[in-house]
């Protein structure tokens, strides 16, 4: 590890320790890596389903630029409606699940408490969240 990237780690577990950052941190991570994953699978499904974006879009009566950015925008923040008619169009549904048990003692009760035991591991386990290769939750 670089020592610039060693910095980066220990000035972002430092901030993590005051709760307001802490809480939109966590708040910011799960959204980014919960849309992602959910795009990324509808995406996937609507290739497998050998469905054009004009075609999907044309199904849940949107504009085509709307479906295109979705799938194609680096940065979307789609809404759960929007989600779900995507989802309807290409026969699935949007489902809740828990957290595994680590994963729920590592982001879910920093999220409630405002704080954390380890900031940086808690900091690193978010960053391989929004990177999408969760790693494994702090103990």
């Amino acid at each position: 590890m670089t020592a610039e990237h060693s910095t980066f780690w220990d000035d972002l577990a430092e901030d993590l320790q005051d709760p307001e950052f802490l809480r939109h941190y966590v708040v910011e991570s799960i959204r980014i890596a919960t849309v992602d994953r959910i795009v990324n699978a509808l995406d996937e499904a609507r290739d497998a389903a050998d469905l054009s974006k004009a075609a999907l879009a044309r199904a849940i009566s949107a504009d085509p630029a709307v479906v295109r950015r979705l799938f194609s925008a680096g940065h979307v923040n789609p809404t759960l409606g929007t989600l779900a008619e995507v989802a309807g169009a290409l026969g699935m549904r949007i489902t809740l699940e828990p957290l595994p048990p680590a994963e729920r003692k590592s982001v879910t009760e920093p999220l409630l408490e405002g704080r954390a035991a380890d900031t940086r591991a808690l900091a690193e386990h978010l960053s391989g969240l929004r990177g999408g290769k969760p790693r494994p939750a702090a103990a």
